[in-house]
């Protein structure tokens, strides 16, 4: 269960934890996530900047996925075969959908924001009266892994590394004896490397980029600075451009 910061509120909503006496019922086990590094020597798989999309907008961006779109590449084919080439349509029987070879294939890139690596130091600590029970609720933590340190957690489509300190720290007051009840404490450590994809809730550029290529480029002629006649007035008969 989640401990509230009013400890006053949470002593008397949650009577189930505490004795007569207003004492904390043991065992308790307590996570605390201590520290947020974001070292540039643990940077995970992408190691610096992609080159491209480097202006402050787009940040630094990475390539997912690309996909055809359709109903764009078949407006491009279907204009290629509508097409004249000497007088003839470039198909047989002038089928606009009839199958044919299509240079011309828009593509749709999708680009995510580059993950930001982040190393997150966890700690876990059991506390109880008896040392039986420290050992039960440790030996789980410890046996994590094997005999390496290191292992996968995962939530929804998301897994990250998980490496437990070797170290796992005591603090126990049985050899002082005063007015203090006996008390058992044990911290197991992990750091976590985990990553950040985009600013969350603050984003103001969405999470999910859609570009898509050009297949086409036209660049007009200025006719009147060119001196250029127009196609309809060398074409037409009333025309003194007109040549038979």
């Amino acid at each position: 269960m989640w401990a509230s910061p009013e400890r006053a509120f949470f002593a008397k909503e949650k009577k189930e934890l505490y004795d007569l006496d207003g004492t904390l019922i043991y065992p308790i086990m307590t996570i605390d996530r201590s520290s947020i590094n974001k070292n540039l020597a643990q940077k995970g798989k992408f190691w610096g900047n992609p080159g491209n999309f480097l202006t402050p907008f787009n940040g630094g961006r990475i390539v997912v996925a690309r996909r055809i779109v359709a109903d764009k590449t078949n407006n491009f084919a279907i204009a290629e075969n509508r097409k004249k080439f000497n007088g003839s349509y470039r198909t047989p029987y002038r089928q606009s959908y009839f199958p044919s070879e299509n240079k011309k294939v828009v593509f749709e890139t999708l680009s995510i924001p580059q993950p930001v690596y982040v190393m997150i130091d966890y700690k876990v600590t059991f506390t109880s009266n008896y040392q039986q029970q420290i050992n039960d609720m440790t030996q789980p933590f410890i046996s994590l892994g094997g005999h390496i340190n290191s292992f996968l957690i995962k939530r929804e489509v998301h897994a990250y590394e998980v490496f437990m300190k070797g170290e796992i720290g005591q603090k126990n007051n049985l050899a002082s004896y005063d007015k203090d009840t006996k008390v058992y404490n044990t911290t197991v450590s992990f750091d976590v490397l985990g990553y950040l994809i985009g600013e969350g809730p603050n984003q103001e550029r969405p999470k999910v980029i859609k570009r898509q290529n050009a297949v086409k480029v036209k660049i007009p002629r200025e006719r009147v600075i060119m001196g250029d006649v127009p196609d309809y007035e060398v074409n037409s008969a009333n025309s003194p451009f007109y040549r038979d």
